[in-house]
C-alpha cells in the first residue's frame, strides 16, 4: 500500500493548505498547530491518518520554538515543569494505545469538547489564578494534557490553560509551550510507532507536511512582529472554537 492509495491528489493539496494555516497560527501565538491539523485533516481524512499527518510537522516546529532562546533557557523550563512533563508523558503513552479502540464519534468528541471549553473560557476573559506551588495540580494538568495528546495529538488547550492560570510571562510561556509540546511530540512519535498510527504508508504523508508547516510558521513569526498579538490571539481562539464546534457536530450528528 502506498501513500496515494490512502488519499487523492485533492486531499493532499487540502492537507498542504491546512499545514500552512496550522504553521501560520503556530508562528503567531505559539500553539494550536495540532488542534488545527487534527480538526482540519479529520474533516477529509480518517482520524488515524489525520493524527499521523500532524506528528512530524509538530515535532520539528516545536523544536524550533523551544530552542529559539537557546538551550539553557529550554533546560530551565524542563526543570521548572518536570512534574507536568513526567505526568504528561506517562498518560500520553496510555492515551496513544486507545486510539485504535475508540469509535470515531467518541474520538472526535474527546478532542472537540476540551477545545470548545478552553476557547470559550479564554474569549470570556475568565482567569483561574494558581499559586504555582501545588504539585498535585501540576501533575493533574500534565496528566490531562498527556492523555488527550496521546489520543489526538492535541495537548495545547490544557497546557495553555495551566500556564495562563499561573500568569506566566508571555515570552516564557511561548518558550515553555515549545519545550512541553516538543517533548510531547517526541513521546508521540514513540507511542504511535507502537500503536500502528505511524507506519510505512503514513510516515511519508507526515514528512511531506513539514515543508508547508514551516512555511506557515515563518509567515506567522513575521506577522507576530508587526501586528498586535492580542488581536491575533482572539482571532485564533475564535478559529479554535469554530473548529471545536465542527468536531462536536461531526461527533454527535455523524
Amino acid at each position: 500500500m502506498t501513500l496515494f492509495s490512502l488519499l487523492s491528489p485533492v486531499e493532499l493539496v487540502l492537507a498542504f493548505a491546512i499545514a500552512v494555516l496550522a504553521g501560520l497560527v503556530k508562528g503567531m501565538v505559539g500553539f494550536a498547530m495540532p488542534t488545527i491539523f487534527i480538526s482540519g485533516l479529520s474533516t477529509v481524512l480518517p482520524p488515524d491518518l489525520a493524527l499521523a499527518g500532524l506528528i512530524f510537522p509538530t515535532l520539528i516546529t516545536n523544536g524550533i520554538q523551544a530552542l529559539r532562546q537557546g538551550t539553557a533557557a529550554a533546560m530551565a523550563s524542563i526543570r521548572r515543569f518536570r512534574v507536568f512533563l513526567l505526568a504528561g508523558f506517562v498518560c500520553l503513552l496510555i492515551g496513544a494505545q486507545l486510539v485504535a479502540r475508540v469509535e470515531v464519534s467518541t474520538f472526535l468528541f474527546l478532542i472537540g469538547a476540551p477545545m470548545a471549553v478552553f476557547a470559550i473560557i479564554q474569549l470570556l476573559g475568565i482567569r483561574l489564578p494558581l499559586s504555582g506551588g501545588s504539585l498535585r495540580v501540576e501533575a493533574g494538568a500534565g496528566a490531562l494534557a498527556g492523555f488527550v495528546g496521546g489520543m489526538s495529538g492535541v495537548w495545547g488547550p490544557p497546557t495553555v490553560a495551566y500556564l495562563t492560570a499561573l500568569e506566566t510571562p508571555k515570552q516564557d510561556q511561548i518558550r515553555i509551550q515549545g519545550v512541553v509540546y516538543g517533548l510531547g511530540a517526541v513521546a508521540l512519535v514513540a507511542a504511535h510507532l507502537s500503536s500502528g498510527v505511524l507506519r510505512a504508508e503514513t510516515v511519508p504523508f507526515s514528512l511531506l507536511l513539514i515543508g508547508p508547516a514551516l512555511l506557515g510558521m515563518w509567515v506567522g513569526l513575521k506577522l507576530q512582529d508587526r501586528i498586535d498579538q492580542a488581536t491575533f490571539r482572539k482571532v485564533t481562539l475564535i478559529v479554535l472554537l469554530v473548529a471545536a464546534l465542527n468536531l462536536l457536530r461531526r461527533s454527535l450528528l455523524g
